[in-house]
């Protein structure tokens, strides 16, 4: 138990060495309940996913700095984790729940026609999208676009018009 002392320390005056040690140990930990989590909390990075980074980030640097004891802290991080997998789980099963846990996909632009209403419950702009015809497009207007469609990831698609439509 004395060894474990020296290299992890006690209480809240740690050493840079036993700081060190702990974060190494923390680092594993994070990397087995990410895997525990899976890939989607931190592929597909949805408002919803970003919950579990900034929570266990936030929770496991506790070890690191001994504001926490290590086993709560760990079995905190464990059940967030959990939650999210059970959520996630529950997402897939129901529509619903989806929509309102992870969001829903907004049609901000049709037909040459912003829809103000949807931009506005989205919080972006005009701006926001001609920033993604320049960068998808490599255009600065809208001339080849049919529709915008901001994911539910916060990104948003172009839909190209159709080539036969277009040179009517």
């Amino acid at each position: 138990m004395d060894v474990l002392i020296a290299i992890f320390g006690e209480g809240k005056d740690l050493g840079s060495l036993q700081m060190a040690m702990r974060a190494v140990v923390v680092f594993f930990a994070a990397l087995i309940l990410i895997r525990i989590s899976g890939r989607r909390s931190f592929g597909q990075r949805s408002p919803f996913d970003y919950v579990v980074a900034i929570l266990l980030g936030a929770t496991l640097s506790r070890v690191i700095v001994a504001a926490s004891p290590a086993t709560p802290t760990f079995m905190a991080s464990l059940v967030i984790v959990l939650l999210h997998g059970a959520f996630a789980w529950t997402c897939v099963r129901s529509r619903w729940l989806e929509s309102l846990v992870i969001g829903v996909e907004r049609e901000v632009y049709k037909d040459g026609q912003f829809n103000s209403r949807q931009m506005s419950a989205a919080l972006i702009t005009r701006t926001d999208v001609f920033e993604t015809a320049r960068q998808e497009l490599n255009s600065l207007d809208l001339e080849d676009v049919q529709s915008a469609i901001l994911e539910r990831n916060g990104q948003v698609s172009l839909i190209r018009k159709r080539e036969s439509a277009h040179r009517k």
